[in-house]
């Protein structure tokens, strides 16, 4: 959601700002709607004073002995044309908030232009990628080969992009989200939450996969959705508050299934676990005052990027354009990892400040020691990282061409019983 006062008293900064995304103007149609609800709104206030004045009057009228009968005919009135008038006041509100919540969020001044990806700008990158002169094994191949991926049964029991692990690899993903949250909550900060699995529709609103995401939903027959991230139910953890001053950062994270439909991914990535219906995902959420949400964006970075050090994987940190950030962000950084069979750098964790549009979806404020009024906070998200797509870059970082197997890296092995290598069983 916008701010609407704001949207009124500067209508011209919010269309070049929307254009930096490829939109066209799109103030007029709001300003239209908030001007014939507000005149309803007038003339809702107007008709209430008259109905009071009136009823004073019969009352006045009666207690005299008099006829207050066309009174009475006019109170009558009145609260027919207010019944009509108030429904055509919900139907505007309604057709201004859905306008409202299906435009994305404003995009910081810092931000580079741009339509798409190729316009993104590289800030830093770590590790030097694995380039040889033979082709480089995909994990698919890796995995089978090893007999611990098995694609054909996951297509089977459930459809197209799902997967199924076995052994030493179903262990290594474990292994992966673990390290991930022990990282995370004992070094950088974070709380560790184990959350549901099945939210309500206000909560997907709150965080903006509705309405505008949502045919990538999975929506159950009772009105609930499975999470497509965990930050859905992460932020949503405030929800409806009014926290004090004290209660900042607010640092959260989780690691969870997470379900998406890929309803406008056809014809990508349909090889392998870059791209599934199901994975998982360890995700951090901050809540802070706004003059903090730039520094907290820096610092999840940070924490996402720590985590591929430890892995000793290469990766590398772009700030994203105006035309390829997300709906909710003002501001992303992407950090993307080698992938050796794809010859290129892939996303593996995407960090956004948020700003303050999902706290006004989800009326998310804060009152300042001392002071009157109340502030929306800010909310930022971020991947730390995605569970999936780390086993894809170590199974080919990781990889020994010499027998098929792949190295362990050393911070995991404490998670993998001090295995050092996977290689194929005797079988």
């Amino acid at each position: 959601m916008h701010d609407l006062k704001a949207l009124r008293d500067n209508p011209a900064a919010y269309d070049q700002n929307w254009a930096r995304r490829g939109l066209s103007s799109q103030t007029s149609e709001i300003l239209t709607l908030d001007e014939d609800r507000r005149s309803l709104q007038t003339e809702l206030q107007a008709l209430q004073m008259r109905r009071n004045e009136a009823s004073k009057e019969i009352g006045a009228v009666k207690s005299k002995g008099g006829d207050a009968h066309a009174l009475m005919v006019e109170v009558a009135e009145i609260k027919d044309n207010m019944a009509v008038l108030e429904e055509q006041e919900r139907v505007k509100a309604d057709e201004l908030t859905d306008l409202l919540s299906r435009l994305p969020n404003m995009v910081a001044d810092d931000v580079p232009d741009g339509p798409d990806e190729d316009h993104n700008v590289e800030l830093r990158r770590f590790g030097t990628p694995k380039i040889g002169s033979n082709a480089a094994k995909d994990h698919v191949e890796i995995g089978e080969m090893l007999g611990l991926m098995d694609f054909e049964t996951a297509a089977k029991v459930a459809g197209a992009r799902m997967t199924i692990l076995k052994g030493a690899l179903a262990r290594l993903e474990r292994a992966l989200g673990l390290f991930m949250l022990d990282v995370h909550s004992s070094e950088h900060g974070y709380t560790e939450i184990n959350p549901p699995l099945l939210v309500n529709s206000d909560v997907m609103y709150g965080t903006t996969q509705l309405p505008k995401f949502h045919d990538d939903q999975f929506e159950t027959t009772d009105g609930r959705w499975l999470i497509p991230t965990a930050e859905v139910v992460l932020t949503n953890m405030v929800r409806e508050e009014i926290l004090e001053e004290g209660a900042f950062p607010i640092r959260l994270c989780a690691m969870t299934p997470c379900f998406r439909k890929e309803a406008g991914s056809a014809g990508k990535d349909t090889r392998g676990m870059i791209r599934q219906h199901q994975f998982y995902k360890v995700e951090m959420v901050s809540v802070v005052k706004p003059e903090d949400s730039e520094a907290e964006h820096q610092r999840m970075t940070d924490c996402a990027e720590n985590i591929l050090k430890k892995l000793e994987l290469p990766f590398r940190t772009i700030v994203l354009c105006a035309g390829d950030m997300g709906f909710a962000s003002r501001k992303t950084y992407d950090i993307e990892v080698w992938v050796p069979s794809q010859d290129k750098y892939r996303e593996i964790s995407s960090c956004s400040n948020c700003g303050d549009i999902q706290s006004r979806r989800m009326k998310t404020r804060f009152k300042r020691a001392g002071a009157k009024d109340t502030e929306f906070v800010h909310t930022l998200n971020g991947s730390g990282v995605a569970v999936g797509r780390a086993l894809v870059a170590i199974m080919e970082n990781y990889y020994d061409p010499a027998d098929g197997g792949i190295w362990i890296p050393d911070v995991l092995k404490p998670y993998m019983g001090g295995v050092e290598k996977i290689v194929k069983l005797n079988t």
